[in-house]
């Protein structure tokens, strides 16, 4: 509600008070002239404008003379506006709480989850990948007539949805922004993508960013421009039918590996980080293959580690390489056996 309509119902609160007020100072007044009134002093004439506006009416107190009926049926009338107006209010109130909570107006107290700016088809497919594999999502759309198909598609637990211009940037708190993990700039080609991360950086330094790109040329520039992560879609798509011509069971394996999975026996590679504790800290590389192969039918693969504020990515390292507190190791596993490698490390997947 805007501070000027918070004014004039401020203003028409005083005028209904200032009224309210000299019409009871008027019944007592004619009411003390009336001998045996009900009505005998001030306090009465309260007590009855009151009761009456309430629509309580003991019928303990009444008016007895013509004028101070007058003013008694004015109290009637005024107490059937009243509730007519209140009800009104009330029912605006709930209204606007409930569409406020509905675009986003309210918040989320999300943490380190993925906001998304804008909503496409390609969006969705993107988003549908991280609610399966746990991840809390914010999405930000400038289209009003999103909003109901995302509350269709989503529950609020998962994913907080926002309307807002994608400009302002102040608005984009209620998403939680600074807090998230990463930022995936959805919008509709490379020039918005690059002009928008440019502006955005301007009021938020410490976001990492992903993008998807049309023209793989562009990539470097991404990476010069601060974005953590630009993966053309162009390029991904072209080399996995590339395969699917050459070595189609090859490409199917690796389309579905890259997919979260859904059923128990479907595979996917994870990354699960090394924490305090783990059994496998200090252990050598290929130890830990076999150990995990052997114990949960779990492939270990690769290794990534932290090197001069940088990530490291060692693939199937040579022996002798030792695990340490802080590496990530990348498996590939099924869902039955995720379930035993979480609790064996103690963590979730991802980084």
């Amino acid at each position: 509600m805007r501070i000027s309509n918070y004014k004039k119902l401020f203003l028409i609160g005083i005028a209904f008070l200032a009224f309210y007020i000299f019409l009871v100072f008027r019944l007592w007044g004619y009411e003390q002239y009336v001998q045996d009134a009900p009505i005998k002093n001030l306090s009465d004439a309260f007590w009855y404008s009151i009761v009456t506006l309430t629509t309580v009416g003991y019928g303990d107190i009444v008016p007895a003379s013509e004028e101070g009926r007058i003013i008694g049926y004015i109290f009637l009338f005024l107490s059937i506006g009243i509730y007519g107006i209140l009800i009104g209010q009330f029912s605006t109130v709930i209204s606007n709480i409930n569409e406020n909570n509905k675009i986003g107006m309210h918040g989320t107290s999300f943490q380190n989850h993925i906001v998304v700016i804008g909503w496409t088809q390609f969006g969705k497919t993107v988003i549908d990948q991280l609610i399966r594999a746990g991840r809390k999502v914010a999405v930000v759309t400038k289209n009003r007539d999103n909003i109901d198909l995302l509350h269709e598609l989503y529950d609020k637990k998962q994913v907080f949805i926002l309307y807002s211009d994608y400009e302002n940037f102040e608005l984009l708190d209620k998403a939680n922004i600074e807090h998230c993990s990463s930022v995936f700039i959805n919008l509709e080609n490379d020039t918005d993508k690059l002009v928008y991360i440019l502006n955005i950086k301007k009021h938020f330094e410490n976001l990492q960013f992903v993008v998807t790109l049309e023209n793989a040329n562009l990539k470097q520039t991404f990476i010069n421009a601060g974005v953590k992560y630009a993966i053309s879609k162009n390029e991904i798509t072209s080399r996995l039918l590339a395969s699917y011509m050459f070595e189609p069971d090859v490409a199917q394996y690796s389309e579905e590996i890259l997919a979260y999975p859904i059923e128990e026996t479907d595979y996917d590679i994870k990354q699960f980080r090394i924490l305090k504790g783990n059994p496998f800290i200090k252990q050598e590389y290929d130890k830990s293959f076999y150990e995990l192969k052997k114990m949960y039918n779990v492939i270990l693969i690769g290794l990534v580690r932290e090197e001069n504020g940088q990530k490291t990515v060692h693939k199937n390292p040579q022996d002798n390489f030792i695990i340490q507190e802080g590496d990530f190791l990348m498996m590939i596993m099924n869902r039955a056996a995720e379930s035993k490698i979480r609790k064996v490390f103690s963590i979730k997947e991802g980084i």
